[in-house]
């Protein structure tokens, strides 16, 4: 760590959720010295990188800490001699984000940014430019750990931990902390009285047993989750479509929000197909939020992040990634649910993949709990399936292989089809081929078949 405090780079500083962690790192200041705070974006995102940039200088200075705010272009100028990176970057930004949505739905397919075929594009254009930083990072500061909340995080950090040299990874998301605090609220206590085994794979983890003050309170926050008055936890940006009670008794767990995907897939469908029709996806009204915070960005009198990030459907961002980050730098042993190597933890992946598991954070970087246990077989065939697409899409993205494409999309359990996944895939190639230069070729073969039928 350096002398003369820490130096911490966020890739994607652009980004509209950079106040979440201006915020966090302010808060933490005494825990976490941070002399210099580097935000780093692209060409495309220099006008909201100053945007956004004016603002962190005006939270720094409203809170009288003597964290410097860096902003530039040039990402390895950045990376020099750093002790943490976060990234946090949309490859073909939200209009790239609107495709995935929109192209599926065409086909009667759900279309989400994290999960289908949506998900899989996302992967496309991401990995190969996450494994580029990786790169970096491995020559410029290798010592820095790499906390990465790019989406679709399960497969960046799969592709992270089997095609890129530096190890020193961990992939965070808030699905979980926003679990943790829906159960704090169901039992009425602080946040921090609660704790939580989380076992299975980025939005696809389940929550195996809930503790109060370390004892285990399951089968009240599930009688509580499942009582006619609940209010069932979901997040700004997906459908609160209720849990069956039976179902969430029976199997003696409680899914995250994006389970609804799978469990609820043709009321999710059904739900996203009536938006479509009427120019309403996610990304439409991400876009307009977006453009509503960087205009509250712009006001010189804002010195605060703003109450309507919350809105974003990034909450708790901050808490995930400042908390690691602390975690590791104050060897702290936080349980934080992260995505990490299962090194054997869960037997029904192999050692090398992936996994969204609750660990202790310190110095060593995510140890799994020792309380975490395996999922029941109920939930093994779905989480395999999700593995098995998981893996194809990361050596797809690593390779530009077609074929590896093809079964990777037509392996996700939202498509399922062998004609139209292949369909879907070819148009969402060209669609997106701005961003997916090791699949020229085959992009340019798709295309030149395309004008011969027309």
């Amino acid at each position: 760590m350096g002398k003369n405090g820490l130096k911490i780079v966020t890739i994607g500083g652009g980004s509209s959720y950079t106040p979440e962690l201006v915020e966090g790192l302010i808060k933490r200041y005494d825990e976490l010295p941070v002399s210099e705070y580097w935000l780093v974006d692209i060409e495309d995102g220099k006008e909201k990188l100053e945007i956004v940039g004016a603002l962190a200088k005006r939270m720094v200075e409203k809170a009288g800490v003597p964290m410097t705010i860096h902003l530039t272009l040039d990402r390895r100028e950045a990376l020099k001699d750093a002790d943490f990176v976060t990234t946090q970057l949309r490859v073909g930004l939200l209009p790239a984000r609107g495709k995935d949505e929109s192209i599926p739905l065409s086909h009667g397919f759900l279309g989400q940014e994290t999960n289908g075929a949506g998900g899989l594009f996302k992967a496309l254009r991401t990995v190969p430019v996450i494994l580029d930083i990786a790169k970096d990072i491995q020559e410029l500061c290798p010592e820095a750990w790499l906390i990465n909340f790019t989406n679709p995080a399960g497969i960046v950090t799969e592709a992270l931990l089997r095609y890129s040299d530096h190890k020193k990874v961990i992939g965070v998301c808030n699905v979980p902390i926003g679990l943790e605090y829906s159960f704090a609220k169901l039992l009425g206590v602080e946040n921090n009285r609660v704790t939580v085994d989380f076992a299975g794979l980025n939005h696809m983890v389940y929550a195996e047993r809930i503790y109060l003050d370390r004892k285990d309170v399951t089968a009240e926050v599930i009688e509580k989750m499942t009582s006619p008055d609940s209010e069932t936890q979901t997040m700004a940006n997906i459908k609160g479509f209720e849990w069956d009670v039976a179902f969430i008794k029976a199997s003696g767990l409680i899914p995250c929000p994006y389970h609804r995907y799978y469990y609820k897939k043709r009321d999710m469908l059904e739900s996203e197909l009536e938006e479509f029709k009427k120019g309403e996806t996610r990304a439409e009204v991400v876009m307009k939020l977006e453009k509503s915070l960087f205009e509250l960005y712009k006001d010189v009198n804002l010195k605060v992040k703003p109450e309507e990030l919350s809105k974003r459907g990034g909450a708790h961002y901050s808490d995930v990634a400042c908390n690691v980050i602390n975690g590791i730098y104050n060897d702290k042993n936080t349980i934080i649910a992260v995505n990490t190597k299962n090194n054997g933890k869960l037997k029904q992946f192999d050692d090398n993949s992936a996994v969204e598991i609750s660990c202790y954070i310190g110095k060593n970087g995510p140890v799994p709990v020792e309380t975490v246990t395996e999922l029941p077989i109920f939930a093994q065939g779905l989480t395999s399936q999700i593995k098995s697409f998981e893996r194809l899409a990361a050596e797809a993205a690593f390779t530009g292989n077609y074929n590896t494409a093809l079964l990777a999309m037509v392996t996700n359990p939202l498509v399922l089809d062998d004609i139209r996944g292949r369909e879907l895939l070819n148009e969402m190639l060209v669609a997106h081929k701005k961003y997916l230069p090791k699949f020229k070729n085959v992009i340019d073969q798709i295309e030149k078949v395309q004008r011969a039928e027309f």
